[in-house]
């Protein structure tokens, strides 16, 4: 994927024509470094995300749906009080950089007209949103601050003059012609598609090997014609957005020669970049806020699998008991060839015949009789240890595919999903409870399943947690509804709100129940389905953890566009 700034030209341009005197009508911070307006454009509502994401920095209008607070943060409050009910006047981007510049037309405290600058800077790591008065040149605010003692050539912090990221020295590609171009290339220094980079503002590596693959090795009328090929195209605004499945998912707004796998192409630079993104930041953020969980759960079950091979060994040494009693039996038998001070003694072995003779060892400091109980001992405490070892491999076991039911939803886990989660734990004993936690008294939140809706409009929900599962199961669904789980695989619960769902609705739910489990990469996943009656928890059993009968078994294949077809009902 590059964003550079030919990507920053195309999305411009387009929502220069899409946005522009739309009203905005609500401003929301999903995250850190994301914002959503929703603004409205001849009686049609239009959703803005502009994300500062170190990785996934962006803008367009998306159609995903994003789980808003409940509080908003100081700098939404802040956006909402000079920008809600404005309308965008314009969309520039400044030269040919990655830098956005959104103009609004509002109206100050008195009600006189008034103009405020929303600046997007897409640059990695450094990305920012930040409003600006223009007329003072003053930042109001921005969402990520920069003081002095971190950039001293350019503080980020409200009251400050804005100043524009540093110049890097670079020409516009779009103001020069092709003679221009070539005088800036040095054809002896070899490796033309980085001094293309590095000379020409807004081009990346990937346009810059594009134009030398073009000019194919030839003289520099070549070049010249390749990179005027180019420039005619975006100063045109003759934009072909597309994804492209090769080795590696990439995207860009001009066709590529070297593109391998599968392109996908798409009417707006928006929907591509919608479609692109999709899922990936979240997915960002919840790795980076489940990354304790997942070091702590892998620790768990590094432990308990070493736990198996010690009780292995322990079971191992447990199948002598037989051997113990048998030598008892064997002992008692010849108590009258046995004198107290001897070593050993070799008895006739009944149990044997073919061996006939077996030497029993014995303790010379012990009667005869006391030998034969001090083998029976051994037997009743090896016997009782290979009960309770096999009783603890069986909780290993069972704790084994809890952790992993654990792991897998993380996998699939939405943000939300993730306290979810952190507090089961903790309810478990994984986790510990942080002294504030203990004080502050939290309102009780009933888990949320995630709701789908099949082909023919049944209702489906699916439990992305094992607080979704067991509400789900225990207390939503009904007793005649159908409920499905990957067999013998960890999963989600799943429950279609119908007692006779058609075939294709159980193919359906079938399809979700393998897409939410460890499985979901598989070629065949067989998923079980019953009655919500015939599944039971069992006393004392972990959370999320069922036993069921009456159960039919089907075949499918997981396909995760299935998922997102079912979700937009």
């Amino acid at each position: 994927m590059v964003f550079d700034g030919i990507v920053t030209r195309a999305i411009t341009h387009e929502l220069q024509q899409a946005l522009t005197s739309a009203r905005v009508l609500k401003i929301y911070q999903p995250t850190d470094s994301e914002l959503l307006l929703t603004v409205r454009q001849y009686g049609k509502n239009k959703q803005l995300l502009i994300s500062s994401h170190s990785r996934y920095a962006r803008m367009h209008v998306t159609k995903d749906s994003y789980h808003n607070p409940t509080e908003p943060s100081m700098y939404c409050m802040m956006l909402r009080k000079y920008l809600s009910g404005s309308f965008i006047e314009s969309v520039e981007q400044i030269e040919n950089e990655r830098i956005v510049h959104i103009h609004f037309q509002t109206k100050n405290e008195i009600g006189d007209q008034s103009l405020k600058t929303l600046i997007v800077e897409i640059m990695g790591k450094h990305s920012n949103i930040i409003l600006l008065d223009p007329e003072k040149s003053v930042i109001l605010d921005s969402l990520k601050h920069v003081s002095p003692a971190q950039n001293r050539h350019r503080s980020i912090l409200p009251g400050s003059s804005y100043i524009q990221p540093p110049d890097q020295g670079k020409i516009n590609p779009l103001t020069i012609d092709g003679d221009t171009f070539i005088r800036k290339l040095d054809f002896n220094g070899g490796k033309l598609e980085k001094q293309i980079a590095d000379t020409y503002m807004g081009v990346s590596t990937v346009l810059a090997q594009e134009i030398v693959r073009q000019a194919n090795l030839g003289d520099t009328q070549a070049y010249q014609q390749a990179f005027l090929h180019f420039q005619k195209q975006i100063l045109d605004n003759h934009f072909q957005p597309y994804i492209s499945q090769g080795k590696k998912e990439s995207f860009y707004v001009l066709p590529l020669s070297n593109e391998q796998g599968e392109i996908t192409k798409f009417e707006t630079v928006s929907s591509m970049l919608d479609s692109f993104y999709s899922g990936k930041a979240e997915r960002d953020r919840v790795k980076q806020r489940a990354g304790d969980l997942s070091r702590l759960l892998s620790n768990e079950q590094k432990k308990n699998k070493r736990k198996l091979g010690k009780l292995d060994q322990t079971l191992k040494d447990a199948e002598k008991a037989d051997t113990y009693q048998k030598d008892g039996e064997l002992l008692t038998a010849h108590m009258h060839l046995v004198q107290k001070g001897d070593k050993e003694v070799e008895v006739m072995d009944y149990y044997d015949p073919e061996q006939a003779k077996r030497v029993i060892t014995l303790n010379e400091n012990k009667s005869p009789s006391e030998n034969a109980q001090s083998l029976f001992k051994k037997y009743q405490k090896l016997k009782k240890s290979k009960q309770m070892v096999e009783e603890e491999k069986k909780k290993t076991h069972q704790e084994i595919r809890y952790l992993d039911e654990i792991i897998e939803q993380i996998e699939t886990a939405r943000e939300d999903d993730i306290e979810e989660i952190r507090e089961e734990l903790q309810e478990q004993g994984y986790l510990k409870r942080k002294a504030a936690q203990k004080k502050q008294k939290k309102k009780p939140t009933k888990p949320t399943p995630e709701r789908f809706l099949s082909s023919d409009g049944t209702e489906i929900l699916v439990g992305k947690n094992n607080k979704q599962n067991e509400h789900l199961t225990n207390r939503i669904a009904r007793k005649n509804d159908i409920w499905l789980h990957t067999k013998d695989i960890p999963g989600s619960h799943v429950v279609i709100r119908s007692e006779q769902p058609t075939e294709n609705t159980l193919h359906e739910a079938a399809q979700l129940a393998a897409n939410f489990s460890k499985s979901r990469h598989s070629s065949s996943v067989p998923v079980d389905y019953t009655l919500i009656r015939h599944v039971k928890k069992p006393n004392g059993a972990k959370p999320g953890f069922v036993t069921y009968d009456n159960q039919k078994t089907l075949f499918v294949t997981p396909d995760a566009s299935m998922v997102e077809k079912l979700k937009q009902g």
